[in-house]
Formats: structure tokens, sequence, C-alpha cells
């Protein structure tokens, strides 16, 4: 079992393993605005980690933590948006020069033609990893119908936001499921909401050449916070502010979604991976400071 398929989520001094454009060693604050309170999530520490602060036509759109050997990222970080879940057309797949041997911009740009995707597929995943897996497509962690901006959910069809999923999970259970928060989102989030999409994994690989090249998740999980919220919501919505979670199993069957707290949620990535006692998703796991004194 790979080392850091053990220490998925053992969240500890994320910053000093930190990429953005080759020169930059920690996140600048446009790209801490995607964190609640500017706080990644804490406790997980790998060489092959590597932050990437997305950046689609100039600006900023979220941020993935991306493991350059698994060629997969281990979690998407973004701000939702109150949008009416239409989907992106006609946005080719792109790439991420800030993790190419040579590349002069850090914006995510289309796949070229040919074979220059060898100068950088050694550290992510590349369109012919997918071609021949025929058990799994293309499912985004930070999905475009959770956006209202055409550069926004362009901004998500790169393959650092990308896993392998089961094709009846992502587009039956999973898509569901984004629905259900995005609505809840627009409807009872007054102020910003943060979201983080994650994975676990236990060592099942795609492999292309005979060489293993893309890490299969074996749970998606995603948590989102909003401190801003509706305090007239029908109880059944109300409970599930500040904070809420869920996650499912990436495969063909015993696939359901579980909604659970973002407590409950650490506690169940405790049993299903490596993970520090400082774990933490959300600062104060989203409980807001006045809220704290209160109690």
């Amino acid at each position: 079992m790979a080392f850091w398929v053990q220490t998925a989520f053992l969240l500890v001094s994320l910053i000093t393993s930190v990429v953005r454009g080759r020169v930059e060693k920690v996140l600048s604050p446009e790209c801490r605005e995607f964190f609640y309170m500017g706080t990644p999530p804490t406790g997980l520490e790998n060489p092959s980690l590597r932050f990437i602060c997305q950046i689609y036509n100039k600006k900023p759109r979220y941020v993935t933590l991306y493991n350059t050997v698994d060629h997969i990222p281990v979690y998407s970080a973004y701000t939702f948006k109150r949008t009416d879940g239409e989907k992106c057309v006609d946005v080719p797949w792109m790439y991420e020069p800030q993790l190419s041997t040579s590349s002069d911009t850090d914006e995510m740009q289309p796949f070229p033609r040919g074979y220059m995707h060898m100068n950088f597929e050694d550290a992510q995943a590349v369109l012919e990893d997918y071609t021949d897996a025929i058990l799994y497509e293309r499912g985004t962690l930070n999905p475009d119908e959770h956006h209202e901006e055409p550069d926004d959910k362009a901004s998500t069809y790169t393959l650092t936001n990308v896993v392998p999923m089961v094709p009846d999970f992502n587009n039956i259970i999973w898509n569901k499921q984004e629905h259900i928060i995005r609505k809840r989102l627009n409807n009872y989030c007054r102020g910003t909401a943060y979201i983080i999409t994650g994975i676990t994994t236990l060592g099942k690989m795609i492999r292309r050449e005979n060489m293993n090249r893309i890490a299969v998740p074996t749970y998606i999980w995603s948590a989102y916070c909003c401190v801003d919220f509706d305090h007239n919501a029908p109880y059944d919505e109300r409970y599930k502010f500040p904070s809420f979670a869920h996650y499912g199993l990436n495969e063909k069957d015993n696939n359901e979604v579980v909604e659970i707290s973002v407590q409950k949620l650490k506690e169940f990535l405790k049993k299903t991976t490596y993970v520090a006692q400082n774990f933490q998703i959300f600062v104060s796991d989203c409980v807001p400071p006045a809220s704290s004194n209160i109690k």
C-alpha cells in the first residue's frame, strides 16, 4: 500500500508543500479566500502533495491539493456560487502548467496535440490515462453546477480537479447529492459557503502501458461551511447549518450517500485512513467564535 494512501488525511504542515507557478511557497491571500477563515485543512503531510491555485482567464477560481505521484487531487476547495445548476458545454479538458517541468504560465491550458503531454505527464494525469479505463469516468470534485459564471464553470474542466469515478455512482448517486447541496445552499445560505470535496483511497490503480497512473478513490466525501444562514429555515434544513457533510462509496453497489455532521465525517475518516489527532477540515469545525463563547 502506497505511503501517501495510508497518510491520505494526516493533515500536518500543509503549507510547506505549497506550489504556485514554481515560485511561491505559500498560498497567496487571493487563493486563501477559498477557505473558511483563510485556513486550509490541517494535518496532512506528504512530499508528493502540492497546492494548486487553479487559475483561469487571469483569475484564481479555486484551490486543489494534488498528489503528483498518484495523479489525483486529494481535495478541491471552492466557494459556492448561487446557481441554477446548468452545466457547462463545449469546454476542452485542460492540464495544469504549474506542475509542468517547462512552462511560462500559471494558467490552466487545453491539452496540446501530439505528444507534448510527455513534458508534464510525470506529475499529473493526462487524457490518455482515461482512454482505456472503461470501468471509470472523469468525475470532478469541484462541479461546474456549483458555479454561475461561465469562467468559473469552465475552470472545473481540468484533470487536476478530476478523479476516476464509477459511472453509476458519479451520474446517479453523487450528481444527485451535488444538486441537493446546491438547492440547500441556494435557499438557506445567506453569506459565503465554503466547500471542500475530497477522497480516500486503498491502493487500487488505473494502469497505462504497464505503469500505475491514477489512484482510484474508495470514498468521495464533501463538507460545507456557511456561518451566515437563514435561521428561519425549516428544522430539517436548519440543523444542517452552519456546516454539514456527506460521503459515498465509489462503487456500482452499496454506494448510497450518507449525510453526517462535519465532526462525524472527521471520525469516519479517522477509521478509514490514518488521520492525525489535529485533523481539521474547517477551523473549529465551522463553529463561529461567538457561538463557541456562548456555549
